[in-house]
């Protein structure tokens, strides 16, 4: 017999998933899988709703308070529902935004044109990525990722602080960078004139 199978998450230690639990059995789920846990984090890190995922049979139907629940992304929010559509799993959020059961044989419509949309969005994200590297490589621009290029002045002052006898935390405190920056300067000086 198909059940209606629960997931709440909440992401921060000042909120809690007892409200959603609740709406979740109020709205019939006999089972809900729930967990406190950042909206960021894989679905490797997300042990109950990868619980929740397995439990599910075909003809089950699995409710959540909202689709956002369900993964980090637009993306892997559509490719989850198109997987549990394949998979004839029925989802059903309490905001009304979507039930696969309702929409009876229109879901695998409404399914597949959300995954044609996430595809596009995936695809405009990568082309508009690819477009501002070239773009800051065409114009000389030299920061394409990663932390800014301490500038030589700089790195002389660490040099000359150090063999003058300062600690890291002096030199930190004097110059405003990280240790771990003071620790590679001094490192690359140390290789360069070895």
């Amino acid at each position: 017999m198909p059940r209606s199978i629960g997931y709440a998450r909440c992401s921060t230690t000042h909120q809690d998933t007892n409200a959603q639990v609740t709406e979740l059995r109020s709205a019939g789920c006999e089972e809900v899988f729930a967990e406190k846990v950042s909206s960021r984090a894989p679905l490797e890190k997300r042990p109950q709703l990868r619980r929740c995922l397995e439990s599910l049979q075909e003809g089950d139907e699995l409710v959540v308070s909202k689709l956002d629940r369900l993964g980090r992304s637009q993306v892997e929010v559509i490719n989850r529902l198109s997987d549990l559509q394949t998979k004839g799993i029925y989802v059903r959020t309490l905001d009304g935004l979507i039930n696969t059961r309702g929409l009876g044989k229109l879901a695998p419509l409404v399914i597949g044109l959300l995954t044609g949309l996430a595809e596009v969005e995936r695809s405009l994200i990568q082309e508009r990525t690819l477009e501002s590297v070239e773009h800051r490589r065409r114009t000389g621009g030299n920061n394409l990722g990663g932390r800014p290029k301490t500038s030589d002045k700089k790195e002389r002052l660490v040099v000359r602080l150090r063999d003058e006898g300062e600690s890291y935390r002096s030199i930190r405190d004097q110059t405003g960078l990280s240790l771990a920056t003071i620790q590679r300067i001094l490192k690359d000086h140390i290789t360069t004139t070895a």
